[in-house]
């Protein structure tokens, strides 16, 4: 560390005798400044930072027990060394009253003066390193919650390893309160499903109110746990806790039922509550993990508190139930008992306790099998029917729970049947098609893109619609252009270019051949003829 110092004295020559007798590259002095009065003495400590400042007391235009009375309401961290002809113990008394460090008589020898800028100098290293003590102290205690929880977060995603000594070290580098006889009991709690529609700003505020209500409830008053967001509707607590934590668990899961039902009833969701059982640091990553798999795999319940238990795989493999009679139901069938029936297969699987994630979406990948084999089997399109937002919206949520699934089953299947009562009556087909041909003659009409309209396949469209007119879909819109351009000639004074492009032709060459071929002459003869 160097140092910057400040000599004032009124006496030029004893300024250059301080200045001979001072090594400074020896006493790390990187900056010396001189003053001749008080005045110049502010100005620099306006403009500069001064370590050591070596005064004279008496003075013309002010003595320096006045600048050390200045200087330590403006620079309390500089010392102040006295450096003076007066042997006045009136001056000494008041100079140590003020703060002043040394009193030296002049003329001080070299050796002298060196040790008490030596002694000075111990006393700035001392008091900064006391205010870098406390800077830390302070900052720590502002984003204590937040450093806590970086590191539990950094040892949960393994960015910490899980073994004790670089555990330890961590510990030691961020001050956490931690010890090696700490034991912890996470608990996780799962936000399962918001139950009314919320912008994700909404539900980040909510996820902030469930997270102080965990506090409250789960921590108290007490500074032994915390609680922050895991992941998007994740939260994790991590208490401090006795080794022998029973007693303390029962009335902790007590608690925990408390909070489910206060936010089911207030925070407008649906909740689970996982806990966790007693572990050392080390082992928090793992343990964690497991209660993630538990969420993972709960798809049936909700708004429960979860006791930690190791679910063991089942000796033989889980079979679904056959879905044919689902089949039959979607062709012969209402909608209301297809439904019954993907309940009544749901509630066996959750009743028998065999219903998991993995099972879930097993089930979801049969019953969307059966649900595009019946719709392929209409000719309509599945990408097409459900390629809304809403539907996707849905779909996309079907495999996080029963209750999930059943929202996408009720949905897939009402808009399924639906489309394929349309299809059966062929007339509203057909007729949905010609009102869309007649507002869209001006535009490029490919067969694909009308088929889209009624989400049919465009072959089974034409089909059922040279059944039911007579025409093919591309006779049927020429027609219709010819005679929508008949009765514009008729009817209005247009250009016959404009009239052209109103029925979906910027060739007008190519315009003029069609119109002749189909009405004999052509567009400007039959408007003449007409008129």
């Amino acid at each position: 560390m160097s140092y910057h110092l400040l000599i004032v004295d009124d006496e030029i020559h004893a300024i250059e005798g301080v200045k001979a007798d001072l090594d400074l590259q020896k006493l790390r002095i990187s900056e010396l400044y001189t003053a001749n009065n008080i005045r110049q003495a502010k100005e620099w400590f306006e403009s500069k930072t001064i370590d050591i400042l070596l005064c004279d007391i008496e003075m013309p235009q002010g003595n320096g027990l006045e600048l050390l009375s200045w200087v330590r309401e403006r620079a309390p961290n500089t010392v102040t060394i006295f450096l003076t002809s007066h042997a006045d113990f009136k001056y000494a008394k008041e100079a140590l009253t003020l703060g002043s460090f040394d009193y030296l008589l002049k003329p001080v020898l070299a050796e002298e003066l060196e040790n008490v800028i030596r002694k000075a100098q111990g006393v700035i290293d001392k008091n900064s390193e006391n205010n870098r003590n406390v800077k830390f102290h302070q900052l720590w205690q502002k984003h204590q919650s937040f450093i806590i929880e970086r590191f539990w977060l950094d040892l949960i995603n393994h960015s910490i390893p899980s073994y004790p000594a670089a555990i330890r070290d961590q510990v030691e580098q961020r001050h956490i309160p931690v010890t090696e006889d700490s034991v912890f009991f996470p608990i996780l709690i799962s936000i399962q499903r918001w139950n009314k529609e919320m912008k994700r700003r909404d539900e980040k505020i909510l996820e902030f109110a469930l997270k102080n209500s965990a506090e409250e409830m789960l921590i108290g008053n007490h500074d032994n746990g915390i609680c922050f967001l895991l992941d998007r509707g994740l939260l994790l607590v991590i208490l401090m806790a006795e080794r022998d934590f029973p007693q303390e668990g029962d009335r902790l899961k007590e608690a925990a039922g408390f909070y489910v039902e206060s936010c089911h009833r207030f925070f407008y969701c649906n909740l689970s509550v996982y806990m966790g059982r007693s572990v050392e640091a080390h082992e928090i990553a793992a343990m964690v993990a497991l209660l993630r798999e538990r969420d993972r795999n709960n798809v049936a319940f909700s708004n429960r508190v979860m006791d930690f238990e190791r679910t063991e795989q089942a000796d033989h493999p889980i079979r679904l139930p056959e879905l044919s009679a689902l089949s039959s139901l979607l062709k012969t069938g209402t909608k209301e008992a297809v439904k019954h029936e993907v309940e009544k297969y749901l509630d066996d699987l959750v009743r028998n306790r065999e219903m998991d994630a993995e099972m879930l979406h097993q089930f979801s990948q049969d019953f969307v099998q059966i649900l595009y084999t019946f719709l392929n089997a209409k000719g309509i399109q599945a990408h097409q029917l459900f390629g809304d937002d809403q539907s996707r919206s849905i779909s996309e949520m079907a495999g996080r729970s029963v209750t999930h699934m059943m929202a996408w089953v009720h949905h897939a299947v009402n808009k399924a049947m639906k489309q394929a009562e349309e299809v059966k009556e062929n007339d509203t087909v057909v007729q949905t098609i010609k009102r869309y041909i007649s507002l869209n003659l001006d535009q490029d009409m490919s067969r694909e893109t009308i088929a889209d309209q009624v989400y049919l396949n465009p072959d089974y469209l034409s089909r059922i619609f040279k059944k039911e007119t007579g025409l093919s879909i591309s006779d049927y819109v020429l027609t219709e252009r010819i005679h929508k351009a008949r009765e514009l000639l008729r009817k209005t004074n247009i250009p016959v270019s404009s009239v052209a492009s109103s029925v979906g032709y910027t060739n007008f060459s190519h315009f003029a051949k069609i119109f002749k071929k189909y009405v004999g002459i052509g567009p400007t003869e039959f408007r003449n003829q007409s008129g």
